[in-house]
């Protein structure tokens, strides 16, 4: 008799309220993900003297995936703005980043525009800024970063910032290169 391995698959990944995840989390990775400052921050001090460059893989017109739409409220297959971006400290990236907001909410946001600025440099900026809860994950990102195909995600993180009417959604998901400058623990 064959016996085969079953991997479940599921048609998104889980994302649980961060405290859920919290025990199965060392306490140097519950400070980047449960933080609720600005992550480009963190990264420009963490790094030191290292630059931080951002790097925009993509940016445009797209339809959300069916979990980031459900977590934006809004309807399946409705266009959205998408943005991916690798937060690199020292040449190597360290975080990959997904960010998705409705198309119809985007009038006068300036958002397009950004390039290779730091959206948390814009976003934390917002004086009526509201974070929504943080929910982690151990899924993998659903961003391609090309040059770093050896770099897996350990841990990934996601919230809805609301401003001036704008729903946006950030998802963000560090990377082994930067648990293995930081050296910090595999979980």
């Amino acid at each position: 008799m064959a016996t085969s391995s079953f991997r479940p698959t599921y048609a998104f990944p889980i994302w649980q309220p961060v405290a859920a995840v919290r025990p199965a989390m060392s306490a140097p990775w519950w400070q980047w993900v449960a933080s609720t400052d600005s992550l480009t921050a963190r990264l420009i001090n963490a790094g030191g003297e290292r630059p931080f460059r951002v790097r925009l893989l993509h940016q445009g017109v797209g339809t959300p995936r069916l979990d980031e739409a459900l977590a934006l409220g809004i309807a399946p297959r409705r266009y959205a703005w998408l943005r991916e971006v690798a937060l690199c400290v020292g040449g190597s990236p360290w975080v990959v980043a997904r960010s998705v907001a409705p198309l119809a909410q985007l009038q006068g946001q300036h958002l397009k525009g950004l390039g290779e600025r730091s959206l948390g440099s814009w976003l934390f900026q917002q004086p009526d800024l509201v974070r929504g809860p943080i929910e982690a994950s151990t899924c993998a990102p659903r961003v391609k970063y090309p040059e770093s195909d050896q770099a897996r995600s350990l841990w990934g993180r996601r919230s809805v910032f609301q401003h001036g009417g704008l729903s946006l959604l950030v998802q963000e998901h560090f990377l082994t290169t930067m648990a293995d400058d930081l050296r910090l623990p595999s979980r």
